[in-house]
């Protein structure tokens, strides 16, 4: 989609003040912000960075403990005061309650969902020996890890992406888990060990899609951002997104969920888009995991989702979310039914 020149950002002597895209300090999410800035600026679309501290970055805790949105929401307090014209989010980090100030205006398109193994001595995930000690941040990760019945030792882990690579490169850990996407955008994928299939490790809900936020009143920017959108991603995104919300859980919840638009043939023989969903909802301490799909049209993403979270519900998935880790910790972040969808048209607002 083309890029919608305007001088929405004009200052009052008649000069194109850039427009200021919030970020977190980290290479990771200011490397996520760059390419928007970057694709804006190719449109003639002047853009600049503001960095702003997180609770999430000021803090050492699991997210579990510190909260849904935690490093989403100081984005969001800039934004909604004007501080900021655009926020770059990692969208899996959003919280599942629907904020009307904001609206998504773009889903660029997405990196590799997967999750990847960074391993000692070029290991891949069957050859780590029982008791090998596997850092991860995300119940879910841990869940399907001790789904796999390998015998690992599963760590609490938190930094950034170097910290954690370093973890292993000293000897601390054995093994990483983090998504290949955040990887793959610091150009760091010659430290993967090897990429996990979703048969293995069933992805984060909207991992490796951002989110390109801004205030919903502000609808030239919106019909300017809407030229960064990518209809698959979104289709793929609303579906994973509605599942979560359906099911009353947050990004830390051991669910995962990865949609995929393919190419199919309808009865007449005709070439046609389906959206393909597969999920998953798993107790924390891998002794369960519940998995179901479903193949419908694109145009149906969220109905798609949240049929599909009513199936692993009647299978027993809420029984499974209820349970706890050993240390008493919350698997399961439980949110308003309201959620922070993306409309099927990024224009939508500003009609």
């Amino acid at each position: 989609m083309t890029m919608v020149h305007q001088e929405g950002n004009a200052t009052a002597d008649g000069t194109r003040a850039p427009w200021r895209i919030g970020t977190r300090g980290s290479l990771l999410a200011l490397t996520q912000a760059g390419t928007v800035r970057d694709a804006l600026i190719a449109a003639g679309q002047p853009a600049e960075l503001v960095v702003i501290k997180t609770a999430g970055d000021l803090s050492s805790d699991p997210v579990q403990k510190i909260g849904v949105g935690v490093f989403t929401s100081a984005l969001r307090d800039e934004l909604a005061v004007g501080a900021i014209d655009i926020a770059v989010h990692s969208y899996k980090d959003l919280p599942t309650a629907q904020d009307p100030r904001f609206t998504i205006a773009a889903i660029p398109p997405r990196e590799d969902p997967r999750d990847a193994l960074v391993a000692r001595d070029g290991l891949v995930l069957g050859e780590l020996p029982a008791g090998a000690k596997v850092g991860t941040s995300a119940p879910r990760r841990a869940a399907q890890l001790r789904a796999l019945g390998l015998g690992l030792d599963i760590v609490p882990l938190r930094g950034n992406l170097d910290t954690r690579l370093r973890k292993v490169r000293e000897g601390e850990l054995d093994a990483v888990v983090v998504a290949r996407a955040g990887l793959a955008r610091i150009d760091r994928l010659d430290a993967v060990t090897e990429a996990l299939e979703p048969v293995q490790m069933l992805s984060a809900p909207a991992q490796g899609a951002l989110a390109v936020e801004c205030r919903s009143d502000h609808t030239a920017l919106v019909e300017i951002l809407s030229g960064l959108d990518d209809p698959a991603t979104r289709a793929s995104v609303i579906a994973e997104r509605s599942l979560l919300a359906e099911l009353e859980a947050g990004c830390t919840a051991p669910i995962g969920a990865l949609a995929e638009v393919v190419e199919s043939l309808d009865d007449e023989g005709r070439i046609v888009d389906e959206l393909s969903l597969r999920a998953c909802a798993a107790a924390v301490d891998g002794s369960d995991v519940l998995r179901a799909s479903v193949v419908g049209a694109p145009d149906d993403a969220a109905e798609l989702g949240r049929a599909l979270a009513r199936e692993l519900l009647d299978m027993g998935a809420r029984e499974l979310l209820a349970t706890e880790p050993d240390d008493g910790s919350p698997t399961r972040a439980v949110s308003s039914p309201a959620t922070d969808l993306p409309n099927p048209s990024p224009m939508e607002n500003s009609r």
